[in-house]
């Protein structure tokens, strides 16, 4: 799961680089709405999309070279052997706590709370005199207020506003319920609520908020003198309520952000109003900047290509490993072998024998990724394999004698044929059943045999020899 939350949080990134570096300033308000809706949903989906011909697009410097094909070994402890050592837990302790859970749970939680109080406040706004009601929308009068704001198609109006003021006030607010704005606001709360965590999805609702308040702006002005609506924007800049689902005649700038509290800094309102009336001001963007939308398809292209070449797609997402290769087979090994990420001391690959702690693991991990590199025989799989990035993953046990044991393997690339898989396991297997002997790991002072699982990647660059 850390892989997907990480690519979601970097192609929001970039997304939101590129509105703020071409698209901020522009007059196409709209269009930057529907930018920002559809990058925030892009987001949380390109990590999902995995074309394998892609993967071929980037560079792989990090991965040592052989005759035919690129070809490495991730770390076990990294990819899968986490998995093992907190199921493991649990079984050795009878219950497992899992602190980064009770963190997200938390958070969520407290998000949440925030999210049902501002909900209750609103709720408390229904409860005022409905003064007027046609098809599309309903006024609800807010008495000794001049608030004045929006939720879905209902208009909330003060009754301490004149009636020029609710004239002008009721034209800006009804483009906020004829296009719905409140829906776009109530689905960046519920992703604040899930990745409540992630700072760039309170960017992304301050940033279509404000542009919510330029389209109105913009919709107003054809009707209404710009210098009378300027001043009515000076006048009702501090009647607002911080409930960030809902939109208002004047909406804060910095507090909205955070959504734990009322209080109008004067900067931030100020800042947020000459915003407003520069924006007002400014000259209709020339239909040529459109261009600028084409920005979307390059980085677009190279997400869908990073999300190939890291292999964090729909079968590989933080570990899926695990739970696409032999399940089954690793809980039995679980059952009677202690896993490398929990025993007191892993076994000693030759060569490690005067390592300990830290610095023995990165022995024994790096020694074994040497001989598998220099085992493998990648001209045996080359027929088997896809272009692109291939994905094979060992489950093997090194017994309490020091003999490798019960290895296992699993094909996890997809679209490649079962006999063809059956091939390339076969290899793995063979360069695993080929492992030195080790001195075997110790548990409590006796010797026990250790589940170690290893993802392997082979990347085929297609070139013939």
């Amino acid at each position: 799961m850390s892989a997907y939350i990480l690519h979601v949080v970097l192609f929001q990134l970039l997304f939101l680089l590129v509105y703020e570096l071409l698209l901020k300033n522009e007059t196409f308000f709209t269009l930057n709405r529907w930018y920002l809706l559809a990058t925030a949903v892009a987001s949380l989906l390109l990590p999902f999309i995995e074309i394998e011909m892609l993967s071929i697009w980037l560079p792989a410097e990090n991965i040592s070279q052989l005759p035919l094909n690129w070809f490495t070994i991730e770390g076990a402890e990294a990819a899968a052997t986490t998995e093992i050592a907190a199921s493991s837990a649990s079984t050795a302790s009878g219950f497992n706590i899992n602190w980064w859970f009770i963190i997200y749970a938390a958070g969520a939680l407290m998000s949440l709370h925030f999210f049902l109080k501002k909900y209750n406040e609103l709720s408390r706004m229904f409860r005022f005199r409905t003064i007027a009601s046609e098809g599309d929308y309903h006024i609800i009068e807010i008495p000794n207020s001049t608030i004045a704001c929006t939720f879905s198609r209902t208009i909330f109006l003060g009754d301490q506003l004149s009636e020029a003021e609710k004239q002008q006030i009721l034209t800006h607010e009804l483009v906020h319920v004829n296009q719905k704005h409140s829906l776009d606001l109530v689905f960046f709360e519920l992703l604040k609520i899930i990745f409540w965590f992630n700072p760039l999805i309170y960017i992304y609702q301050n940033r279509i908020t404000t542009l919510h308040e330029y389209i109105a702006d913009a919709e107003v002005i054809k009707v209404t003198a710009k210098r009378s609506y300027y001043e009515q924007l000076l006048n009702s800049a501090f009647s607002t309520k911080d409930i960030s689902f809902i939109n208002q005649f004047f909406s804060q700038s910095l507090t909205r952000l955070s959504a734990f509290g009322k209080s109008i800094s004067f900067g931030s309102t100020g800042a947020e109003v000459k915003k407003r009336i520069i924006m007002l001001q400014r000259s209709r963007s020339k239909t040529t900047a459109r261009i600028k939308y084409l920005a979307l398809l390059p980085i677009t292209l190279l997400m869908l290509s990073f999300v190939a070449y890291s292999g964090t797609g729909k079968e590989v997402i933080a570990g899926a490993e695990t739970d696409t290769i032999a399940a089954e087979e690793i809980a039995v090994a679980q059952q009677l072998d202690m896993p490398y990420a929990i025993v007191d001391q892993i076994p000693l690959y030759p060569g490690c024998d005067e390592v300990t702690g830290d610095a023995g693991r990165d022995c024994f991990d790096s020694r074994l990724k040497n001989y598998i590199n220099s085992n493998f025989n990648t001209a045996t799989v080359k027929p088997y394999l896809k272009e692109g990035s291939n994905r094979i993953v060992l489950v093997f046990t090194i017994g309490a004698d020091g003999e490798v044991t019960g290895v296992k393997s699993r094909m996890v690339t997809p679209g490649i044929p079962v006999e063809d898989k059956a091939e390339i396991e076969k290899e793995a297997n063979r360069v695993a059943q080929t492992i030195p002997k080790m001195k075997p790991g110790m548990q409590d002072g006796k010797a026990v045999g250790v589940s170690y699982s290893l993802p392997i990647e082979i990347f085929n660059t297609g070139e013939v020899e």
